[in-house]
């Protein structure tokens, strides 16, 4: 039994729609990233023309994607602001599902006010879904299936999912359809407002009263009150009802301005072939029907025959050009509505192709395969993204209404022209932006701007800057720019005037740049486990002290520019910049106080400790920060024996450093001179009390004592702390936590947040403590959705312990958060929201909710000491820290540190800090460590640190970074003798046919239009700055298939092993030449190294080379002699290298087709041989006699895309992914009666990954077993003395996807199995699932009759979290275990395995 866990989301966007959704006047960026659905909005950052971008890269959190593409008017003032447009993420859901098509529609009544979505996924399914202003969430309409097989047709017809299957919807939103199967078409109808265009009648006395057509509400978001759904009732027609002769539909699309729905189709009455050119020319047309869904019938309206064959898709065009633009490989075909066309020739193969006429452009000399064109402006331009990154503007050419013909210009570097690789979709965002999604690289907001004609007459820089400022994303300013999309304002009727009145644009005037990115660590290649040592920055000797991990996952990401290496690592490595021993330290503070008049101070000055004495008392310590570390000074009125510390902060501007002790508060000025004490007891009762907490808002100072009462001081205008007048409110409550927060969201007014005993939350607006403004009794109930109203059931009440608001985020975006700490050290994050909307004039409080955010880390625990709570006398653990490495973040000290991290385009992330309990941290800002923080350790030890440079946290949950090298990169594997990588990369060359002796034709090819092939080389990467040591360069047309670090015997007399770079190549010239394959093997040894480059010591040295006939798909030891195993071509062999540096052949297999994967078992002589079509055989090698051996086969009819081993316990497992993204487990047991003696492999159980395979990797488990295996001794088995051996610890296997997800596979025992599997059915019926998919039925292979035992989804394990208290409650009594057991079981299945990392 197995359990598969998906570790990271998918990051390549397939997918995306710009629509009004969150409200009627918003404008929402909606992406789908196969399996995930991210909404985002656009926010305005300023920044000076000309200034470096990329300042400080290495403590920026982004990537800084604004590179900017400077292609403006040199005439312009260098010093203008520039408005630089960024992602903002507003929600993110996990679909149960594959989406292949995403479209806006207009429903009557949403309840946000604005669009809605309507999504297709890939098993022939259609979901309805808006925004759920009341919950903040998406909510489903209405789901609608249409894989029954009934639908499916004859039995020869292409499965559905061999079918190219998509989604149109008519442009105002009368009906949708879905091309599915081989000629099937689902039309969903939409209901009409009454008195629209092309509402039809509707006749009182014989039609249905729920056919009547609705009006439209006075207000957005009102629900209808007939109760009617927005849709009418889907039907199914096949496209051959409208036309026998649409029996190969290629693609088609809704039209614009027709009173009906009409669509365009491209079809061919037979199937096309490029064999058949000849005999099959020009064979496509073009229809156009118009559809009565009333009467679910079609009326041909105009059709036009002998188009081009390499026609591909009809892109629908508004006014003012209309019509359809069909675009094919090679040429770009207009038809207007009145049937007239207008084509254009894009290179010299349309004119061999095709004899439609056409504008001969042929000079350009591009490619339109897979491009993506959109909509520049209102105008008539349009932008096409070809396939390599270019961009290029197709202009028409107007004769009144009527298109007289189009043009094609490229766009040129100087004007940002290029992009590093093609886009996946495109989708016009706002104006002015443009946002390009990739699935080879970072998606991109790419702006454009057009420079002014000088006959429209000079215009000022100011009007300049107010067209940039009419750009501005704030909320108001949004809405207000997007009322264009359904009507006329000001500022687009004046666009259009100026537009007019310029004439037609010039192609030359666009200038384009990148605005933000959304990062893209796919598409993912074979992965290498790396060492971390060679990469460390700091050379001190007690570096190696310092937490690090001791491997780092790094592989190859991206293609062709944008290709690179993405190294990730599961916590954070702090770059430690020193460390100092201060011993009997138990907390430690940052200070940054201002002295006199100044705007603020720079860096912090000092560091106050608190320290336990060897009497068991307490003291605290002042240290001076300087440049060479800390040093204690003394002040006369800083006592170090007036107790512990429990917090320092400052108030009145920074000017006053207040220190909280346990019997007393002081506060000081900037040089620590005595200027207040504050006691704790209470005056007025003579009651001795204890502060236990404080927080720190300027001007208020919270104080938490022991008898779990709060008190509030406040600054005034000349420093001094007031205590402000306690209200009955607060007396009469016991406050475990509480906190201060003010910010842009709360009007700049101060709110304390308290946590009651009973687990209420309380909010009061200070300086009034009377009565609380907000109250939310739920919270320990940790609902989904927290509002103050009193829930009805109160059992299952969580143990909360502290709670803290603040604001996380980087740069680009703050936003607010509620942090709740349990009483398990689990953190829970609420973000608010308001429902319904406030007003600027309302409180925050008003309407005022919380949503929790998705959180599926559990907190570690381990051996070493926690922190001493008595010592201390310390509560609190959550510290808000306003400026780490550019992020405004929340640390947890404790057993269990960790950060939460949020960069603007992605969610907030928990992310634990590398190493044992963390004791106290603090931010830390000097000149040598630029934004970063101190933290002591459990074993005194303060190490002043900042974040890994270049990385990012929020797109994959891990520490992520990417390395550009500008090539792509098709293997890569680390060498750890040298500590260094070895990457093979290829680069684009022009290829042309050499003559042969039988080929002589080949000589008179004369094309300037040549075709592209990947050579490769092989170069040396050093990890410490990813620099290039040495290179070796192959031949022409040579790619490298595989790469690997193999542990080879180079001595035939002795037998000495030696790792060695192993290398398997392919060289393809054309179909007409077989293909050949070369084997390389590579020593890495040492050179003088370059006298400022210390890293160049190493080089490769070509130990052997050997051409084989067949190309060399993979490599692997084998056995326990060094020997090597490859494949060439149909043979698997054994081989052995000799003294004279050849291979010699000692054993081989014959194999059928092609072999697509080749693994070993290490240590022993078994071996998988995956074949790309005919499934997956299990073999051995034997070394006395040398032979190869076939075990047993899996299926026959398999298309294997990679494979491992998973030995567990006493059983051998066998993984097998193929190319419909399943997973398939088999088992080798030859005493099983169904496996004939070994020689079929048990089929055990499918699971459908959703995503490609990429590769899967044997990683041997840090952990131990989560619990012991159950007692299943056999009563018949004999009695004997020998003891049971201890259980080993699971290996696990980690899969790597071509969207960027990775995944853990992971065995388990029976009794875990059944509990999971409990968990797993109890959680798919509890919760929500975005789009309304079955999490069960997703990872059901359907047309799968083999398989005993399905994989445990812990995917949907991992939202456990999600759970309110009480729902948890229920699942530990369904499951019947104690939350404990079951925590340990969700560790162990979920990231427990990857110690590694």
């Amino acid at each position: 039994m197995q359990c598969y866990t998906e570790l990271t989301p998918p990051t390549v966007v397939t997918h995306a729609v710009s629509l009004p959704f969150l409200s009627s006047k918003a404008t929402n960026l909606v992406v789908a990233k196969t399996s995930v659905l991210q909404i985002f909005n656009l926010t305005q950052v300023s920044t000076e023309v000309g200034a470096a971008v990329n300042d400080g890269e290495d403590n920026s959190p982004m990537d800084n994607a604004a590179e900017t593409l400077d292609g403006f008017n040199a005439d312009m003032d260098l010093h203008r602001l520039e408005h630089t447009a960024r992602l903002v993420l507003i929600s993110e859901h996990s679909l149960a599902g594959t989406v292949t098509s995403i479209r806006r529609v207009k429903t009557l009544h949403s309840k946000s006010g604005g669009e809605a979505l309507l999504i297709a996924f890939a098993d022939a399914k259609l979901s309805l879904v808006e925004w759920d202003p009341e919950k903040f969430t998406l909510s489903t309409i209405s789901i609608h299936y249409y894989e029954g097989e009934s639908l499916q047709g004859c039995p020869w017809v292409p499965d559905l999912s061999l079918c190219h299957n998509f989604l149109t919807v008519d442009p105002t939103s009368r009906c949708a359809a879905l091309k599915f199967g081989h000629r099937h078409l689902a039309i969903l109808p939409l209901r009409q407002i009454a008195g629209e265009l092309g509402e039809a009648d509707f006749d009182e006395g014989f039609d249905d009263p729920s056919e009547r057509p609705l009006e439209r509400k006075a207000t957005n978001g009102d629900v209808s009150a007939t109760g009617q759904t927005p849709y009418h009732s889907s039907f199914v027609l096949s496209l051959t009802t409208l036309d026998p002769t649409l029996t190969h539909p290629i693609h088609l699309a809704f039209l614009h301005e027709y009173r009906e729905p009409t669509f365009g189709v491209l079809h061919s009455s037979r199937a096309l072939g490029s064999a058949l050119l000849q005999e099959r020319k020009d064979i496509l047309n073009y229809t156009v029907f118009t559809l009565d869904i009333e009467q679910r019938a079609s009326t041909t309206i105009l059709s036009i025959a002998e188009l081009p064959n390499d026609l591909h898709e009809v892109l629908p065009l508004p006014l003012p050009v209309g019509g359809a633009l069909l675009i094919g490989s090679n040429e770009l075909v207009h038809v207007d509505e009145a049937g007239k066309t207008n084509g254009i020739a894009v290179n010299e193969f349309s004119k061999q192709v095709s004899a439609f006429p056409m504008v001969d452009q042929a000079e350009l000399g591009i490619r339109l395969e897979g491009c993506r064109i959109e909509r520049l402006g209102d105008g008539g331009d349009m932008l096409i993204v070809l396939t390599n990154g270019q961009l290029a503007i197709v202009t028409f050419t107007m004769e009144g209404r009527s298109v007289s013909g189009l043009r094609i210009h490229k766009v040129t570097p100087d004007r940002g022209g290029f992009l590093p690789t093609g886009a996946s979709c495109a989708c016009a965002f706002g104006k002015g932006k443009i946002f390009l999604g990739s699935e080879d690289s970072d998606a991109v907001v790419l702006g454009w701007s057009r420079k002014t004609p000088q006959l429209a007459g000079k215009r000022s820089h100011a009007d300049m800057l107010d067209d940039e400022a009419d750009l501005s994303f704030d909320d108001v300013d949004l809405d207000d720019d997007d009322d264009d999309l359904y009507g006329a304002d000001e500022s687009s009727a004046k666009q259009q005037t100026r537009a007019t009145a310029s004439g037609p644009s010039n192609p030359a005037d666009f200038i384009f740049r990148v605005h933000d990115k959304l990062p893209n660590y796919a598409p993912i290649g074979d992965i290498t486990i790396g060492s971390t040592r060679a990469s460390l920055q700091s050379s001190s000797e007690d570096a190696g002290s310092d937490p690090r991990a001791d491997c780092e996952l790094v592989y190859p990401a991206g293609r062709k520019s944008a290709g690179g290496l993405a190294v990730l690592r599961r916590e954070i490595d702090p770059a430690v910049q020193t460390r100092q021993r201060l011993p009997r330290t138990k907390a430690i503070w940052g200070v940054r106080p201002i002295v006199g008049l100044a705007a603020g101070a720079e860096f912090d000055e000092y560091l106050v400790a608190s320290l336990s004495t060897e009497d068991d008392s307490a003291e605290s310590a002042l240290y001076k920060i300087t440049a060479t570390g800390l040093e204690p000074i003394q002040r006369d009125d800083f006592d170090p024996e007036a107790g512990a510390t429990i917090e320092v902060g400052t108030v009145a501007s920074s000017s006053r450093i207040v220190q909280v002790l346990s019997d007393e508060a002081k506060c000081y000025d900037a040089e620590f001179n005595m200027a207040q004490i504050i006691p704790a007891s209470d005056e007025t009762t003579e009651v001795e009390l204890k502060n236990i907490g404080a927080d720190f808002c300027d001007p208020y100072v919270l104080l938490l004592r022991d008898d779990s009462s709060i008190a509030i001081h406040q600054a005034d205008k000349n420093g001094e702390l007031e205590p402000l007048d306690r209200g009955d409110g607060i007396l009469a409550s016991r406050w475990l936590s509480a906190c201060l927060y003010k910010s842009d969201e709360t009007e700049n007014k101060t709110l304390l947040f308290g946590l009651t005993g009973e687990g209420q939350l309380r909010v009061y607006e200070l300086p009034n403590l009377e009565k609380h403004i907000y109250a939310a009794d739920g919270l320990a109930l940790l609902p989904p959705t927290l509002g103050d109203v009193v829930p009805r059931r109160q059992t299952g009440k969580e143990v909360l312990t502290e709670i803290l608001v603040a604001d996380i985020g980087d740069e680009i975006s703050k936003s607010m958060y509620l942090i709740i700490r349990t009483e398990n050290n689990d953190l829970v994050l609420y973000e608010p929201f308001h429902y319904p909307a406030r007003s600027q004039s309302k409180s925050f409080t008003e309407n005022l909710q919380w949503k929790k955010i998705p959180q599926p880390r559990l907190a570690k625990t381990n051996d070493e000491p926690d922190l001493e709570q008595d010592d201390v006398a310390r509560e609190s653990t959550l510290q808000r820290l306003e400026n780490v490495g550019g992020y405004s973040t929340v640390f947890q000290s404790g057993q269990s540190p960790c950060f939460i991290l949020k960069e603007a385009s992605a969610a907030p992330r928990v992310v634990s800090l590398r190493g044992g309990t963390v004791q106290s941290l603090t931010g830390y800002h000097t000149a040598a460590c630029d934004r970063g923080f101190a933290y002591l350790d459990a074993e005194d030890m303060v190490r002043i640190c900042q974040l890994p440079p270049q990385c990012r946290y929020g797109d994959t949950g891990w520490v992520a970074r990417k390395v550009n090298l500008q090539e792509e990169v098709q293997a890569t594997c680390y060498f750890a003798r040298k500590e260094v990588y070895a990457v093979a990369t290829s680069e684009q060359y022009l290829f042309k046919l050499e003559d042969d002796d039988y080929h002589h034709e080949w000589a008179y090819e004369d094309t300037s239009f040549l075709p592209t092939i990947d050579q490769a080389a092989i170069k040396l990467l050093h990890p410490k700055d990813w620099s290039t040591i040495d290179t070796f360069a192959l031949e022409p047309a040579e790619v490298v298939l595989t790469m690997k670090i193999l542990n080879l015997v180079v001595s035939e007399n002795n037998n000495t092993k030696k790792p060695l770079l192993c290398i398997g190549t392919a060289i393809t010239h054309g179909e007409d030449l077989p293909t050949k394959g070369n084997v390389y093997i590579f020593d890495i040894i040492d050179v003088v190294p370059h006298p400022d480059r210390p890293e160049t010591g190493s080089k490769l040295k070509l130990i052997c080379k050997e051409e084989v006939k067949g190309a060399v798909n993979d490599l692997s030891d084998i056995g326990t002699e060094g020997f090597l195993l490859m494949n060439q071509g149909q043979k698997v062999l054994v081989r052995g290298l000799k003294e004279d540096q050849t291979l010699l052949p000692v054993a081989f297999m014959d194999v059928q087709v092609y072999v697509s994967v080749l693994k070993a078992l290490p240590g022993t002589g078994m071996c998988l041989v995956g074949d790309a079509l005919k499934g997956i055989w299990f073999a051995g090698y034997t070394e006395e006699p040398y032979k190869m051996f076939l075990f047993g086969k899996g299926r026959s009819r398999m298309e294997v895309i990679t494979a491992e081993f998973l030995p567990h316990n006493k059983d051998l497992f066998i993984l097998v992914a193929d190319a419909d993204c399943n997973l398939h487990v088999f088992q080798f047991d030859p005493e099983h009666p169904q496996s004939l003696s070994g020689q079929r492999l048990l089929h055990k159980s499918t699971f459908h990954l959703g995503h490609f395979p990429i590769s899967m990797t044997l990683l041997p488990s840090l952990t131990k077993p989560t619990s012991p295996p159950p007692n299943d001794t056999d009563a018949d088995a004999m009695e004997t003395d020998t003891p049971t051996p201890p259980p080993t610890a699971p290996n696990h296997v980690l899969v790597t996807t071509q969207s960027g997800a990775m995944g853990l596979l992971t065995p388990i025992n029976e009794t875990v199995y059944r509990r999971l599997g409990a968990l797993q059915a109890f959680l798919t019926n509890s919760l929500d699932h975005a789009c309304g998919l079955n999490p069960r039925g997703y990872r059901a292979v359907e047309t799968e009759r083999f398989g005993s035992r399905g994989i445990v989804d812990g995917t949907v394990l991992r939202r456990w979290s999600e759970l309110s208290s009480g729902r948890r409650m229920e699942a530990l009594a369904k499951v019947g275990v104690e939350e404990g057991e079951l925590r340990g079981d969700l560790k162990g299945v979920g990231e427990g395995g990857l110690g590694w990392f």
